[in-house]
């Protein structure tokens, strides 16, 4: 059942599919090697049509729902999981299940056949119209960063405190100006802190950290040249140039058998992004791959938590914990029982502060700690609950974290977990309980 929640795009969605994952509202269910399909009333006359990919895994049905996968589709793995004789075992899927089956491959080879052609046919680059575009853009960003940095000396100038009375859209003016140099990474963090100084108890704090950010991006920018290349992939990171895919692809690989440590999603009504954390088995090292979707949109269906793929994984340049490139099809050779090398929270901050001093950058870093209780909130202000090791050492929780399924799932009892950091706080994402590795 883990692996459904895996699946899952958020936990309402997990909800609602319990719901249906009993036989009573299924019909013409069955299933083969490679399918699992089946038919759910809904509140219409005519049920659902809700096929599985277990090769994705991919999602297909007949409803209306924007999310993916969406209930129906969880609700009927659930029951194939469940394993109760609901899904019989049938030599042929039914048509409707069958249909989409040869659909979704005369697509993928379809894609692969016009990406082959674009190959063979693609005109050569004209070196110079991309050196002058690459110009252009550098341009661009040197002028925008130092038209920021005029903007922050103001700011300076006119004392930190002074921020909270500005309205919203004098952020946003600053953050549109941003965008036009094409600094998207840049602009979206102004625009984030114009809502937080409104809404932080600790915004003089929280400002004046993010200020010397800005800063010293303005002054690595003026030094690039003398930036090593992990260096300067960082600050791309940061300012919002990105490097293209086929970029990357042609560079530096790393091949292992990669734990799929933990997984999260969010949604901030523009952009999806997921996050997977892997774990490599040979090089101990955890590294961070990102799928993105307009909203609407779908997502790259995640990795099971627990699942361990092998793989020839492209790194982005940039300090630990690399961001790295998946390749379009990858297949699961064995499940994880348990985390790899949990430890303390005094450990995990310490690595945190080493990995900071490589990229001060960086934003979030995977930490594993060991037999840590979790404390559910006390009611204050500002108290999201607490994760509390063996030495009596404790990190507050993120806010937004559903604390009491966590509770659910531990019975209060200590357990090791995979989380974030992300701003002073720890946000789990995966548990490690005596029934193997559980996503939160």
């Amino acid at each position: 059942m883990a692996e459904v929640e895996g699946a899952a795009p958020d936990p309402k969605s997990m909800v609602a599919a319990r719901k249906l994952a009993r036989p009573g509202p299924w019909s013409d269910v069955g299933c083969t090697d490679a399918l699992v399909w089946g038919k759910c009333q809904g509140s219409g006359s005519t049920p659902y049509q809700v096929s599985v990919d277990l090769t994705g895994p991919a999602f297909k049905c007949s409803c209306p729902s924007r999310k993916f996968p969406c209930k129906h589709g969880l609700a009927l793995l659930m029951l194939w999981v469940d394993g109760e004789g609901t899904v019989a075992d049938l030599d042929a899927p039914a048509d409707f299940a069958a249909s989409w089956q040869q659909d979704r491959t005369a697509r993928i080879e379809a894609r692969s056949t016009r990406a082959a052609a674009d190959a063979d046919r693609s005109e050569p680059v004209d070196p110079e119209a991309q050196a002058r575009r690459r110009a252009r853009r550098i341009e661009l960003m040197s002028n925008g960063l130092t038209d920021l940095s005029t903007w922050m000396g103001d700011l300076v100038t006119q004392g930190l405190a002074a921020a909270r009375g500005r309205p919203y859209s004098w952020w946003d003016e600053v953050a549109a100006r941003l965008v036009d140099a094409q600094l998207p990474g840049l602009a979206e963090r102004v625009r984030e802190m114009g809502g937080l100084v409104h809404r932080r108890a600790d915004r003089p704090d929280r400002l004046l950290a993010e200020v010397a950010r800005w800063h010293l991006a303005a002054r690595a920018w003026e030094r690039r040249d003398a930036l090593t290349p992990d260096q300067l992939g960082d600050l791309r990171a940061y300012l919002g140039w990105a490097f293209a895919a086929d970029e990357i692809r042609d560079g530096d690989t790393i091949e292992d058998r990669w734990l799929v440590a933990g997984v999260h999603r969010t949604d901030d009504g523009r952009l999806q992004t997921q996050r997977s954390w892997l774990v490599g088995e040979a090089t101990g090292r955890t590294h961070l791959v990102l799928d993105f979707a307009a909203v609407g949109g779908a997502l790259r269906v995640a990795q099971v938590v627990g699942t361990v793929v092998e793989a020839s994984v492209a790194a982005y340049p940039g300090a630990a914990p690399e961001r790295v490139l998946l390749p379009d099809s990858i297949e699961p050779v064995g499940r994880a029982e348990s985390l790899p090398r949990p430890g303390t929270v005094a450990d995990a901050l310490a690595e945190v502060a080493e990995r900071l001093a490589a990229n001060p950058f960086a934003d979030r870093h995977p930490v594993t700690l060991a037999e840590v209780h979790v404390i559910p909130p006390s009611g204050g202000a500002d108290d999201d609950g607490l994760v509390v090791d063996a030495d009596g050492d404790a990190l507050p929780i993120a806010p937004g974290t559903d604390v009491w399924r966590v509770l659910a799932r531990t019975g209060g009892q200590p357990v090791d977990l995979f989380a974030e950091f992300d701003d002073g706080c720890v946000r789990p994402l995966t548990l490690g309980l005596a029934e193997g590795l559980v996503a939160v």
